[in-house]
């Protein structure tokens, strides 16, 4: 008889937000999960909806993966009662990138313009957050990360041209991708957030190969641009245990610190990868060959 196992711890819902918990899960746990219990305790997705905060709280690294997408008026950034903080940023930092139409984050008085897939690190200690789209009939989806944070770093808006681009793979093996490498220590401090974006070239469909896990971390990833009708197949798991959930565009997925993290579509995409951990440091990955793979 198969064991329920539960993700979520509790949920709260206000008119403009929704807050949702999930438990850390171990690779013994994830080795016995059907489909259905791996897609509950690890895809996020119904990132956007109008004029309503989503977050979903990992007990990895108590990470926070969330999205707003503003309609009218600027939407303020409230503060979840399991936070337990006077506000939201009290002992955090926040990372957005813009994945939809143009639009502003106001961070305590001062006004960012972010274009599309343009990024915003904001850091500890900020009190007022506010997201407003520029056309509302072309609203804008800030995609937002947020984890602890230990001391204030200055906000700062990190536009494409920004960005640390490093082009890998080839058409060869169908992963001819390009990273940019948006809020990292290479561009600019944070605490422990680090967050970027991989475009995949027409006729690519793998990201993330070779497969690696890094102990000092976990990950998010965000997939989008995935064309109407496409999927991404997600693989997670350890490298000899490897399990698969399928994604739709603009939804996210939860990596563990002891996990793969890798992907093919049907067609190519674009993901965002968010990470955080006790380190900075890009390259630490303990890779693993494809012929290892199980």
């Amino acid at each position: 008889m198969q064991t329920e196992i539960t993700p979520e711890v509790d949920s709260q819902t206000t008119s403009q937000t929704v807050f949702k918990s999930r438990y850390a899960s171990s690779p013994g746990e994830v080795k016995g999960m059907d489909t259905a219990q791996l897609r509950q305790n690890f895809l996020i997705n119904n990132l956007f909806v109008p004029n309503q905060f989503q977050w979903v709280l990992s007990f990895f690294d108590r990470y926070l993966t969330g999205g707003i997408m503003p309609v009218g008026s600027p939407v303020t950034l409230d503060t979840p009662e399991q936070l337990k903080a006077n506000y939201f940023l009290e002992r955090r930092e926040l990372g957005i990138i813009n994945v939809g139409g143009a639009g502003t984050v106001i961070a305590d008085g001062t006004s960012y313009d972010l274009e599309y897939k343009e990024a915003l690190y904001i850091g500890q200690g900020t009190e007022v957050i506010q997201f407003v789209s520029t056309d509302a009939n072309a609203p804008a989806k800030f995609y937002l990360n947020s984890t602890p944070a230990h001391k204030n770093y200055p906000t700062r808006k990190v536009a494409r041209t920004d960005a640390e681009v490093v082009t890998l793979g080839s058409m060869e093996t169908a992963n001819h991708r390009v990273i940019n490498k948006l809020l990292v220590n290479s561009v600019l401090p944070t605490c422990q957030l680090q967050m970027g974006m991989t475009e995949l070239k027409a006729g690519s469909v793998w990201n993330t190969m070779p497969a690696h896990t890094h102990d000092r971390r976990m990950e998010v990833y965000f997939y989008f641009e995935v064309p109407q009708g496409q999927s991404v197949c997600h693989f997670m798991g350890q490298p000899q245990e490897t399990r698969h959930i399928w994604m739709q565009n603009e939804q996210a997925v939860i990596s563990p610190n002891w996990s793969i993290h890798s992907g093919a579509g049907t067609s190519n995409y674009t993901f965002i990868w968010g990470m955080a951990g006790e380190n900075l440091d890009y390259g630490d990955m303990d890779f693993c060959a494809i012929t290892d793979l199980k």
